[in-house]
């Protein structure tokens, strides 16, 4: 049987790897890597950082395109269904020529792949393979260790979202992290304090903290200037009623 590694590598600094990671990308026969086009090549930069520190030779370096995804439409869930079905054909055509039975593959995977990453509801979707997870340092984690702050208050719960959800539901918690967010949902909500963190653990980190009052429309520049600078961008914020 084909075994694959499901590695999370941390939010963007190399030390994020942990131990069972390191051990896990040392296992690896074969690395599936996805190009996401030139502006994104330190996603990809990293990856390779880690597999020449930590793989153990020989070992073999599978690259592909990443499938393009309609970010317009406002059909979004379809969109993102139409999207993980292509992956995962490609995922298999990967798989099917590169690795052969007993061996094992790894797919390193942005923070953690448990959270908001499509990578394992993609691989379940192909049959046959023993599939193991290694879990990183979240998005969350990094944030709030940044901050330093807890992401939780006594007695009271945390609601993880997507800047569309708080768009169309508004605040459901007193504390909220809030991913996935290209809409600043975050503007007018001015009886909340935010910590927010743009390219955590990079050499291109932001951290912005304070009340949405006060700090919103700074949040709002940086993040246009980042993004406009390197052409993606990478955020997560903390949102916590006073």
């Amino acid at each position: 049987m084909k075994r694959l590694l499901v590695i999370g590598i941390g939010a963007g600094d190399p030390d994020h790897l942990t131990l069972q990671g390191v051990k896990a990308i040392a296992a690896t026969d074969v690395f599936f890597l996805l190009d996401k086009g030139q502006e994104k090549q330190d996603l990809v930069r990293l990856r390779h950082q880690l597999i020449e520190e930590h793989g153990r030779r020989p070992y073999r370096i599978v690259e592909a395109r990443d499938p393009e995804r309609d970010r317009t439409t406002p059909a979004y869930a379809e969109a993102v269904e139409d999207w993980r079905e292509r992956r995962a054909t490609l995922y298999q055509q990967m798989i099917n020529e590169a690795l052969a039975d007993g061996q094992t593959g790894a797919f390193l995977v942005w923070g953690d792949p448990g959270v908001y990453d499509s990578t394992l509801a993609i691989l379940e979707r192909l049959p046959d393979y023993e599939i193991d997870v290694i879990p990183g340092i979240s998005a969350i984690a990094a944030l709030t260790a940044r901050h330093r702050t807890s992401l939780t208050r006594v007695a009271r719960p945390v609601h993880v979202t997507t800047g569309r959800r708080l768009v169309e539901e508004g605040p459901t918690a007193d504390d909220m992290v809030i991913m996935l967010d290209a809409r600043c949902a975050f503007d007018g909500l001015d009886d909340f304090d935010i910590y927010w963190g743009a390219y955590l653990g990079t050499p291109d980190e932001i951290l912005v903290a304070g009340p949405v009052a006060e700090v919103g429309e700074r949040i709002k520049e940086l993040r246009a200037q980042a993004r406009t600078r390197k052409g993606w961008i990478m955020d997560t914020y903390l949102l916590r009623r006073r």
